[in-house]
């Protein structure tokens, strides 16, 4: 993973001073060079902001002369990358003030480098208003741009400000997703798949009725897409999703397992177990096989978090067995601790066998 100071270092914020000094016809860009020697220590969010602030501070304060900068900027093929980062941020400020046209340079700068995070200031302020652009966008030969009018619209966006409304209600966006969720592009798609499993979070029965709705009109990537956009629900077991899918809850299976072969665990060891799953039916069966660790909490209480295994067809009579080592390295997003720990198979979204084994935090 890039640091903050490789995504956009001094180096980078001088050669933007450079570019828009140019742009605007001045020798130079005071904030943006004050800034660049001024990085250290500052996360990328706080990178971004701090050269946008010096951006705006650089640029003129109207928006005509602002825009005259920023597209004479984008006429040098070396504005570019994560440098413009920053700059659609300073339109997200500047451009709220006239709006449509606010929103017509992000869809211009956003082939340089995703605007996805710069429009949502525009969907916070007048959602209505924004979308009725965000709509036409699905129509741009540029995939950047479709992709923008989904991503940007994602209810909760990682490394973004949420949407609030559309977390409340994501209806009104969900003309952009059935505009594009046929779309050419599979970085289009993938956009669509990842805004609808926003939807899944806060909205399950929505998100599979949209699913449905897209697998009654499919193209040819359809399935893959609606498959992507419910994994949070898949993993969930929610019944209606699985079903949809083609993956029976009730499907007729005997399971062996998970047999556990470390009982004792130590954190940076490997909890070790094998599983064997038989279709008893009749009929090919359609299976999605997880595992769910119940992680127990300094209270004595368990949480569970549901992992991956297979998925896959299987004929009747047909065995799926294999074995699965299951991490348990520190990571700063969970803190192990001593005890008892439950293991489950989880077939279909249904738990089908469970294993107890200790863990040792030390």
């Amino acid at each position: 993973m890039p640091t903050a100071d490789e995504l956009l270092s001094a180096e980078t914020v001088r050669t933007l001073a450079r570019l828009l000094a140019r742009a605007g016809g001045r020798r130079s860009a005071p904030a943006l060079r004050a800034r660049a020697d001024a990085l250290g220590g500052l996360s990328y969010s706080g990178r971004v902001a701090a050269v946008r602030d010096a951006v705006l501070a650089d640029l003129p304060a109207d928006w005509p002369g602002f825009e005259a900068v920023v597209r004479t900027a984008l006429a040098d093929p070396g504005f570019e990358g994560w440098m413009t980062f920053p700059v659609n941020e300073a339109v997200a400020v500047r451009g709220l003030e006239v709006f449509e046209p606010g929103l017509t340079l992000l869809h211009d700068l956003t082939s340089r480098l995703t605007a996805e995070s710069a429009v949502r200031p525009f969907l916070r302020a007048d959602p209505a208003r924004a979308l009725a652009v965000v709509q036409k966008w699905t129509d741009d030969p540029d995939p950047h741009v479709r992709r923008l009018a989904s991503e940007g619209t994602r209810p909760r966006l990682p490394w973004a400000p949420q949407l609030p409304a559309f977390v409340a209600d994501p209806r009104p966006a969900l003309p952009v997703l059935d505009a594009l969720y046929r779309d050419e592009s599979e970085y289009v798609r993938r956009s669509v798949s990842n805004h609808l499993n926003d939807i899944s979070r806060d909205h399950p029965a929505l998100a599979v009725e949209t699913a449905a709705r897209w697998l009654a009109e499919p193209a040819g990537t359809t399935d893959r897409v609606v498959r992507h956009g419910l994994r949070t629900l898949v993993k969930a077991g929610r019944p209606e999703a699985l079903t949809l899918l083609g993956h029976s809850p009730d499907v007729p299976v005997s399971v062996r397992g998970p047999v556990v072969t470390t009982p004792r665990v130590a954190v940076g060891e490997y909890l070790v177990f094998g599983y064997a799953v038989t279709n008893t039916g009749v009929l090919p069966a359609e299976l999605v096989v997880d595992y769910v660790v119940h992680h127990t909490k300094a209270n004595g209480t368990r949480t569970p978090k549901v992992f991956k295994l297979v998925t896959r067809a299987l004929g009747p009579g047909e065995t799926l067995t294999g074995t699965k080592r299951h991490s348990f390295k520190p990571i700063t997003t969970r803190r192990y601790h001593s005890g008892d720990h439950l293991v489950q198979l989880q077939i279909n979204g249904r738990v089908r066998g469970e294993a107890v084994f200790s863990l040792d935090a030390g």
